[in-house]
C-alpha cells in the first residue's frame, strides 16, 4: 500500500479550533494530520458545531461522540470540588481520568465494526495529553492487531520546592499523592498495549518506565499555525522597549513577580509593560500596580481571543514570562514565531523550547532570586536593545523548522509507518536535555 493512503483513525476528545490549550492541540495536529493522510477524526459532541464551521463533514471526516450522561456531572462535581474557579487542575485531570474510559467505550462502540474490518491502519489518541489518562480501546486494539499509538503525553512537572506556598494557593493537595495512577489497570494496559507512545516533555519522557522506551518518543507538546501567526516584528529597538504578558492570571504563572522585577525599569522610562489575559489574579495584579505606582507604564488588558492574539503581540519587543510550572509552553513558540524575544525561567516546558539562541533564561530559585535575575536581564537588554535582533531571526527560523503542526504531523506519520512496518524507526526517541536532539 501506498504510504499516502494511510488510513488513521485520530482519537481527540478535546479538540475545538475556537478554544485554546488542549483542545486546540487536538484540533491542530488533527488538521494537519488530515492534509497528508486519510483522517477521520471521534471527537466530543462539545466540539461538533465548532468543526463544522471549519467546513469538515460530520460522518465523513469526523464523529461527534455524546459522552455527556457522565461528562457534565463530572465537571460540576469537579468544579465543586475546585472552590467554583479554575484552579486544582490535578483534581480536575484526575477525575477526567476516571471518566475517560467511557469516551473511548462509546467510540469503540461506533466503530469496532469498521476497526475488525481493516479500514484503518492506524489509531491515534492525541488527546487526553494527560499521562494519568487510562485507556479502554488499547488491549482490544492489539487483539486486533491495529497499531494503538498514543500521544504527545504531557504533565506531571513536579512543583518546585520554593513555591509550595503557590501550590497550596492552587489547591494542588493532589500532587502530593499523585503517583498513584501507576497502579491503576487502564493505565498499565495502555503501557502493555499500544504500539508506540508519544511524550511532549522530558518530565513525562522520565517518568515513563524504562521498560517501554523501544517504543516511546520525544515530540514537544506545541506547535504553532503559521496562518495565525503570520506577522513579523518589524519594531526598532529603541527605548522604551514594550514587553508583554500573555497566560491566564493565575498565581504559578508570574505576573506578579514581572512587575516588581520591572518596577525600576518602567519608572525610568526603559521600558513599557502589557499583560493579557484574565483569571483570579487579576484584582491583585491590579493592586500591585496601584501600589508601586505603575499605572502610567503597565496596561491589564483582560482575555483577547486566540485569533486576535497576534495582533497585540506583535506590538512587543519581548515576551516576559516567569512561569514556575508550565508544562508546554505554546505562548512562547508563538512569541517566538512573530519575532518577539522570550524571556522564561529556566525550568520545564518553556526551557525545552527556549535557548540562549533564541532567548533568555532565568535559573529557577526562590522568588526573591527569580525577581532579581529577571530585573538584571531586562537591564542588561535595556542598555543594549540590538541584542534582541539576533534572538528574534533565530527564533523565527527555530519556530519554522521545528515547531509548525505541519512538521509534527510528518513526525507523526513517521511513526505511524514504523509501526505499521512500513519505515524505519524514526530517531526522536529522547528529549534534547539527553541528547541534544531535535524536539
Amino acid at each position: 500500500m501506498d504510504e499516502k493512503t494511510l488510513n488513521v483513525l485520530v482519537i481527540a476528545e478535546a479538540a475545538n479550533p475556537d478554544w485554546t490549550s488542549v483542545p486546540l492541540i487536538g484540533w491542530s495536529h488533527t488538521n494537519a494530520l488530515k492534509k497528508i493522510c486519510n483522517v477521520h477524526l471521534v471527537t466530543q459532541i462539545r466540539n461538533e458545531n465548532a468543526i463544522l464551521n471549519q467546513g469538515w463533514k460530520e460522518g465523513v471526516d469526523f464523529t461527534a461522540i455524546d459522552s455527556e450522561r457522565l461528562n457534565r456531572p463530572i465537571y460540576r462535581f469537579s468544579l465543586f470540588l475546585r472552590g467554583g474557579d479554575k484552579s486544582a487542575w490535578t483534581i480536575s485531570t484526575a477525575l477526567g481520568s476516571l471518566v475517560y474510559p467511557y469516551f473511548e467505550y462509546l467510540c469503540w462502540k461506533a466503530f469496532k465494526a469498521r476497526l475488525v474490518a481493516g479500514d484503518f491502519d492506524v489509531v491515534h489518541r492525541i488527546t487526553p495529553v494527560s499521562p494519568t489518562a487510562p485507556s479502554y480501546l488499547a488491549k482490544k486494539l492489539r487483539k486486533i492487531n491495529v497499531p494503538f499509538v498514543v500521544g504527545p503525553l504531557n504533565g506531571g512537572v513536579a512543583w518546585p520546592p520554593q513555591f509550595r506556598d503557590v501550590q497550596h494557593k492552587e489547591k494542588e493537595w493532589l500532587s502530593y499523592i499523585r503517583s498513584i495512577y501507576r497502579w491503576l489497570p487502564g493505565y498499565r494496559s495502555l503501557l502493555k498495549n499500544c504500539s508506540a507512545i508519544i511524550s511532549g516533555s522530558s518530565a513525562t519522557f522520565n517518568q515513563l518506565p524504562k521498560r517501554i522506551r523501544h517504543k516511546q518518543f520525544f515530540v514537544a507538546e506545541n506547535a504553532i499555525d503559521p496562518k495565525r501567526f503570520s506577522l513579523t516584528h518589524e519594531r526598532a529597538y529603541g527605548l522604551p522597549l514594550k514587553g508583554a504578558f500573555v497566560g491566564r492570571l493565575v498565581p504559578y504563572k508570574g505576573a506578579d513577580m514581572a512587575l516588581e522585577a520591572l518596577e525600576p525599569l518602567l519608572k525610568s522610562g526603559k521600558i513599557k509593560f502589557d499583560i493579557y489575559g484574565d483569571g483570579p489574579e487579576r484584582a491583585n495584579l491590579e493592586a500591585v500596580v496601584d501600589t508601586l505606582g505603575l499605572s502610567d507604564y503597565v496596561t491589564i488588558h483582560g482575555f483577547v481571543d486566540h485569533a486576535e492574539l497576534q495582533n497585540e503581540l506583535i506590538k512587543a519587543d519581548i515576551l516576559i514570562f516567569p512561569s514556575i510550572r508550565e508544562f508546554g509552553g505554546g505562548v512562547v513558540l508563538e512569541s517566538m514565531a512573530l519575532g518577539v524575544v522570550p524571556i522564561v525561567v529556566d525550568y520545564a516546558g518553556p526551557a525545552e523550547l527556549v535557548t540562549d539562541e533564541v532567548g533568555y533564561l532565568i535559573a529557577m530559585g526562590d522568588r526573591e532570586s527569580i525577581i532579581e535575575s529577571l530585573r538584571t536581564n531586562l537591564s542588561v537588554i535595556c542598555a543594549d536593545p540590538e541584542q534582541l535582533e539576533v534572538r528574534r531571526r533565530a527564533g523565527i527560523a527555530k519556530v519554522n523548522e521545528c515547531y509548525t503542526w505541519a512538521r509534527k504531523a510528518e513526525k507523526s506519520k513517521e511513526i505511524y509507518l514504523w509501526v505499521t512496518g512500513r519505515g524505519p524507526k524514526p530517531k526522536y526517541q529522547r528529549p534534547p536535555t539527553q541528547d541534544n536532539g531535535q524536539a
